[in-house]
C-alpha cells in the first residue's frame, strides 16, 4: 500500500543509567527500539527495518533484533473500509530514497535469474491486520517516490479487511493456490495474492509472482524490480506481531538488455517502430495559452488488462493543472496516467477515456508516442 516514508537517520531514545542517549541509524548489534514515525535502522549489514507509521500520528514502537523486529506498541486506529495506519517492515532494495546497504536494486526484470526469499512470522489473536510481503516494480530504475506496481502477498489476515480492488479469480503461483485481486489505490496499481489459510513461514522465488503479473499484462520485462519488503499492515492493535527472520537476494541470470541499464530514470522516448495491442487517440481543444484534451485508450489485444498505466512526453512548455477519470502526474515533460479503482479493467476492444486541462507557451502541438503498461501503442 502507500508508503510515504521520509529519508533520514532513525533515532531511538534509550534511558540507561539516568542518561538520555540518541541512537542513530546504524547496523543493529543489540536490540534497537524505534518509536519515531519514519525511523529506520539496518540489520545484518544488508536489510533496512522501518517503523513507517504513515497513516496515523498515534504512537507505534518496534523492537529491532538482529534477524527481524517485533511490534511492541501500536496505538493508532483506522476504519476497516479504508487504509491501514502503518507498514512496519524489513526490506531489501530502495524505498523513498533510502536504499539498503550494498543492494543491486533497482534491476531490470529481464536481467534477473532468481530472487530467493525467506520469511517467518508470528501472529497475535487481537487487533485487525494483515501480514503482507510486498514486491515493488516500476518502468524506470526508481529509487525515490512510489513505484507504479505493487504486488502484495497476503500471508495472513485478521478482521474484516480485504485487498484493494476486486477478486479476478484464482491462480497457482510458486506451488500454492491464491485468490487474486487487482485494483489501484490512486497512487499505484496493485495485484494482491490472498492465501486461503494462514502461512507463518515460507521460502519462495519472488520472480514467480513477477512472472504472473507480467503474464496478466500489467508489466513487461523492461520494468525494474525496486524492492521486496515483509511486514504488517495494522488497522488497529498489533502489539506482539513479529517478523522472526527475513532474507532476500536478487541474482542475475536473465536475458541482459543490449545496453546497460541507466543509473537515473530516463525520459520516456519512442521505442522502435511498431505497435503493441493498444490504440490511443488524443483530441485537444485549444485556446490562447490553454487547452483541454480527451485521451482514449483502446485495448486492441486479446487479453483483458487489469490495471493500466499510460506514459508519454508532452512538448516543452505544457503544464497540466487538473485532470479527471485518471491519476495524472507530470515530471518535466514526462506524463504518467494511471487508472482509478473503478476503470482499471479494460477488456479486449474496450475503450477507457480520461482528460485534463493544461497551459502551454508558444505554439501548440500534441504528443505523438504513447506506451501502455510499457508497450508502444498505435495512435489515431
Amino acid at each position: 500500500m502507500r508508503r510515504p516514508i521520509r529519508a533520514g537517520a532513525a533515532a531511538a531514545l534509550l534511558l540507561a543509567g539516568g542518561v538520555l542517549a540518541v541512537v542513530t541509524a546504524a547496523p543493529a548489534q543489540a536490540d534497537t527500539v524505534i518509536c519515531e514515525q519514519y525511523g529506520t535502522t539496518t540489520i545484518q549489514g544488508r536489510y533496512v527495518v522501518q517503523n513507517n507509521r504513515w497513516g496515523t500520528t498515534a504512537q507505534q514502537c518496534i523492537n529491532v533484533t538482529s534477524t527481524g523486529f517485533a511490534v511492541t506498541s501500536q496505538q493508532g486506529s483506522s476504519p476497516t473500509n479504508g487504509a491501514p495506519v502503518s507498514y512496519p517492515s524489513v526490506y531489501l532494495g530502495c524505498h523513498y530514497t533510502n536504499c539498503s546497504p550494498g543492494t543491486n536494486l533497482p534491476m531490470q526484470v529481464s536481467r534477473i535469474g532468481s530472487a530467493p526469499t525467506s520469511i517467518n512470522y508470528t501472529y497475535v489473536s487481537s487487533g485487525t491486520y494483515n501480514a503482507s510481503f510486498d514486491i515493488w516494480l516500476d518502468p524506470t530504475p526508481r529509487t525515490n517516490g512510489v513505484s507504479q506496481m505493487e504486488i502484495m502477498i497476503w500471508f495472513h489476515r485478521q478482521g474484516s479487511i480485504q485487498p484493494i480492488g476486486s477478486p479476478v479469480g484464482n491462480a497457482t503461483v510458486a506451488g500454492r493456490n491464491w485468490q487474486v485481486w487487482t485494483g489501484s489505490n490512486g497512487a499505484n496499481n496493485v495485484v494482491s495474492y490472498l492465501a486461503p489459510s494462514s502461512i507463518t513461514s515460507w521460502n519462495f522465488n519472488v520472480m514467480d509472482f513477477v512472472a504472473d503479473v507480467r503474464n496478466r499484462g500489467q508489466i513487461s520485462n523492461s520494468w525494474y524490480l525496486t524492492s521486496v519488503q515483509a511486514g504488517f499492515e495494522p488497522w488497529n492493535g498489533g502489539a506482539g506481531l513479529r517478523v522472526n527472520s527475513f532474507s532476500a537476494a536478487v541474482n542475475t541470470g536473465g536475458t541482459p538488455p543490449t545496453t546497460a541499464p541507466p543509473t537515473t530514470a530516463p525520459p520516456i522516448s519512442p521505442p522502435p517502430p511498431g505497435t503493441g495491442a493498444c490504440r490511443v487517440s488524443y483530441t485537444p481543444n485549444t485556446w490562447n495559452n490553454g487547452y483541454t484534451t480527451d485521451v482514449r485508450i483502446t485495448n486492441t489485444g486479446s487479453s483483458t488488462l487489469n490495471g493500466w498505466t499510460l506514459a508519454y512526453q508532452l512538448p516543452a512548455g505544457q503544464t497540466i493543472s487538473n485532470s479527471w477519470n485518471a491519476t495524472v502526474s507530470q515530471s518535466g515533460t514526462s506524463v504518467t496516467a494511471r487508472n482509478f479503482s473503478w476503470n482499471g479493467t479494460l477488456a479486449p476492444n474496450a475503450t477507457v477515456s480520461f482528460g485534463y486541462q493544461a497551459t502551454y507557451s508558444g505554439s501548440y502541438s500534441s504528443p505523438t508516442s504513447f506506451t501502455l503498461n510499457g508497450t508502444r501503442c498505435a495512435t489515431g
